[in-house]
């Protein structure tokens, strides 16, 4: 039977390893790149599945003073559709480092969501 530093010792570990992996897959999650579009691929948005917004792109055809508002609902439906891949590819991620950790699906350890 092991004794209480033993245990101790063992969780320290454990948690140690875990924040480890956590850092490691922050940066993973910031080196995978998804891509929001709206209008038709007229507005694209590339962002990190981490959230970090990379570029904006905007087809001429919309740079139009009389389009501006449709230029703004394309722009903020193209981030919010990056941001969703985004979230999907983080959450992907994450249950591939809990199945390799061992833990069940849906386990929710601090800080991992």
């Amino acid at each position: 039977m092991k004794s209480m530093e033993e245990m101790m010792a063992a969780a320290q570990k454990a948690a140690e390893t875990i924040q480890s992996q956590m850092n490691d897959m922050q940066v993973k999650l910031d080196n995978i790149e998804v891509e929001g579009k709206a209008g038709g691929g007229l507005v694209t948005v590339r962002a990190t599945a981490k959230g970090r917004i990379i570029g904006v792109s905007i087809d001429d055809s919309l740079l139009k003073a009389e389009e501006k508002n449709i230029l703004e609902d394309l722009v903020t439906a193209a981030f919010n559709d990056a941001r969703d891949k985004a979230d999907r590819v983080s959450e992907e991620q994450m249950k591939e480092m809990q199945g390799g950790m061992g833990l069940p699906p849906g386990f929710n350890l601090p800080g991992m969501g």
